[in-house]
């Protein structure tokens, strides 16, 4: 399937058959395993409170970290217990391996012996014990819709359930528009009372043009993400928690670099792209996979484009705005609220992390800002972490693998919203930049957005100074800034998310209809989850960010 490309320039070389192959190991092809979309289907943005709920941090052994993970899934031992061997396994033989020093669990058809990781695994013990001798699927996405398992795990694969696999996920195909005739003459779209996206394309003879009517408003930060390499055109529309894609390879040459424009208000979306040749062509191309589907986001992988590092700027002792530049061939809109994910190997094993861009400033100078070729993502860097050391470590013109836009927050949540209260920790507080902007420029209910930005110290706060400066300049933006470990010098709120701190904050005046965003490490998220819960926020007041 397409969803796991790796879009390095010799994957693009191969044939285009073997291009939209999936690059299972050995052992995944030994077994025949059906693909799988990663993160899980269910992957999403939000979390909700009910979910949040059931997942504890607990603090592990010293040399039981992530790394440490990795280095002893690599040193060789037999982690399964069969000796190398592969097998397949019935229902009953997976309820047998049930207790602690004897645990295998199934995740998506595929069966892991995950004893020797009990002692790694952040949630601990107690967490992993609820998947013992069970299909663990659903429990795994509760919590780790994100994290590619079979990376992480497959030292321990023990083999494959003797069940019937699940079957994919359908989509709706809809019907073709003339790929392989002349095209069609210009005018406006056929009246159509359907909601499903359609395409159409028209040609001179230097150009050629694809227009997608959505059939409704596109947010004015965008919705659509196009990859043009080596003569296949991937394009794919995000409409809420549906994807339309089209996705083809070209009757002919072209420029690698395309153009994209949007009429927001009538959904309609224009890609051109530049032929090599100049002369008219007599089809589009020939369909690839999931070619004109449209289908929920969730059933849809990620897809990866390598992105260069162009600059790094510090933001405080320990956090930096990394700039990315995208490829030529691609053009990528990040919605307000969504995050990418980056992808990297490290010591053999794949890792993946959220996050979400940011502007190149909290207020930008133009509007919208999602239409630059560049991404910048403020990124704080953790010592004895995994993935921010590599990342730290990349020097300028090296690349990195990037995700397109994922996540289901709307702004849809935002429709008649008064105030507009954002609750970031640390770094959680990326997903509050852009919609602080948005909220001030573009959304005239809002009345009010506050922002209650919890770090430890004062040399922690991101942007303080922008902050404090748009508060100064704008009375409808308030932050206020909380401290954990505050200097003796230190005169604003002291402690941490309470009760008694959010009460005395998030006010509802008479007549409001207030919503609050919340972003940061996943016990402040949980917590503070739950603190909205008893002070009578509904869940769907409230949407809790990542990356």
């Amino acid at each position: 399937m397409l969803r796991g490309i790796h879009n390095t320039e010799a994957v693009w070389s191969c044939n285009r058959m073997l291009r939209f192959k999936q690059n299972w190991s050995s052992f995944h092809n030994m077994l025949n395993i059906p693909s799988q979309s990663f993160p899980a289907p269910s992957s999403q943005q939000r979390v909700s409170p009910s979910a949040q709920s059931g997942r504890n941090k607990v603090s592990l052994k010293p040399g039981h970290s992530l790394m440490d993970w990795i280095r002893f899934a690599k040193s060789g031992k037999d982690l399964t217990g069969l000796r190398g061997r592969l097998i397949e396994v019935t229902q009953e033989e997976l309820q047998k391996h049930n207790k602690r020093e004897d645990c295998w669990t199934c995740i998506r058809g595929m069966v892991y012996n995950v004893t020797p990781y009990m002692d790694y695994h952040p949630g601990g013990e107690e967490e992993l014990m609820k998947a013992a001798g069970i299909d663990g699927t659903d429990l795994f996405d509760q919590v780790h819709r994100w994290v590619n398992y079979e990376s992480m795990l497959k030292e321990c694969l023990v083999g494959r359930m003797t069940t019937k696999a699940a079957t994919a996920s359908k989509a709706i195909i809809l019907p073709s528009s003339p790929t392989g005739l002349a095209p069609p003459a210009a005018g406006p779209p056929p009246p159509n009372k359907d909601s499903q996206p359609r395409y159409d394309w028209f040609q001179t003879d230097a150009t050629v043009h694809l227009a997608v009517y959505t059939k409704r408003k596109i947010p004015s930060s965008g919705c659509v993400t196009v990859d043009l390499k080596m003569g296949i055109l991937r394009l794919e529309v995000l409409l809420g928690k549906l994807s339309y894609m089209i996705h083809l390879d070209l009757a002919h040459e072209v420029e690698e670099n395309v153009s994209v424009h949007t009429a927001f208000s009538v959904g309609k979306i224009q890609v051109t792209i530049n032929k090599k040749t100049r002369g008219q062509w007599t089809s589009l191309g020939q369909p690839l996979e999931f070619h004109n589907t449209f289908l929920c986001k969730k059933n849809r992988g990620p897809f990866y484009r390598d992105c260069t590092l162009v600059s790094k700027m510090e933001v405080t002792h320990n956090t930096h705005v990394f700039r990315l530049q995208l490829p030529g061939g691609t053009v990528m809109h990040v919605a307000v609220g969504k995050h990418v994910y980056l992808k990297a190997i490290i010591e053999g094993t794949e890792i993946v992390r959220p996050y979400t861009p940011v502007d190149q400033n909290l207020v930008p100078v133009s509007s919208p800002s999602s239409h630059e070729s560049d991404l910048y993502l403020m990124i704080k860097i953790y010592p004895n972490g995994v993935f921010t050391p590599y990342l730290n470590s990349l020097q300028m013109g090296e690349n990195i693998s990037v995700s397109g836009p994922e996540g289901t927050f709307s702004l849809r949540l935002l429709r008649d919203v008064t105030h507009l209260y954002l609750l970031a920790g640390g770094t959680g507080f990326t997903p509050m930049v852009r919609l602080i902007s948005l909220a001030l420029r573009e959304v005239d209910t809002i009345r009010t957005t506050k922002l209650l930005f919890f770090n430890k110290q004062e040399e922690d706060i991101l942007w303080r100074c922008q902050l404090d400066d748009l508060a100064a300049n704008d009375e409808r933006f308030q932050v206020e800034h909380i401290l954990s470990e505050p200097s003796a010098s230190w005169t604003g709120r002291k402690g941490r998310v309470d009760e008694t701190l959010l009460n005395d904050l998030l006010i509802r005046p008479h007549g409001s209809k207030c919503y609050v965003g919340v972003c940061g490490p996943s016990a402040f998220t949980e917590q503070t989850l739950g603190l909205l819960k008893q002070l009578c926020f509904s869940e769907e007041e409230c949407h809790a960010f990542k990356g």
